[in-house]
């Protein structure tokens, strides 16, 4: 089973949920309405993410990062190159 894990930058408290995009350093920049207040921002970056791959909320996982803006995201059952194309990178 493939795993990858995305470099991901969080801006909390947004207007609305969305995926911004590829930044140049290769980190995906995502903003979500939820504030950072216990685990609300890190659940709604893994919904959102599992929303856009077109996965299941379990196979999105934040593995480093979570009291932060940076973060590591595991995705479970994608190549590299699937997230980039569904996500439009």
């Amino acid at each position: 089973m493939s795993r990858q894990l995305l470099r991901v930058r969080v801006q909390p408290r947004a207007p609305r949920s969305e995926i911004v995009g590829w930044r140049a350093d290769g980190t995906l920049s995502v903003r979500v309405a939820a504030p950072p207040v216990e685990g609300q921002a890190n659940a709604a970056l893994a919904a959102l993410l599992a929303g856009a791959l077109d996965l299941r909320p379990a196979a999105v996982t934040v593995e480093r990062g979570a009291r932060g803006r940076d973060k590591l995201v595991r995705v479970t059952g994608l190549t590299s190159a699937e997230v980039r194309q569904r996500i439009g990178g």
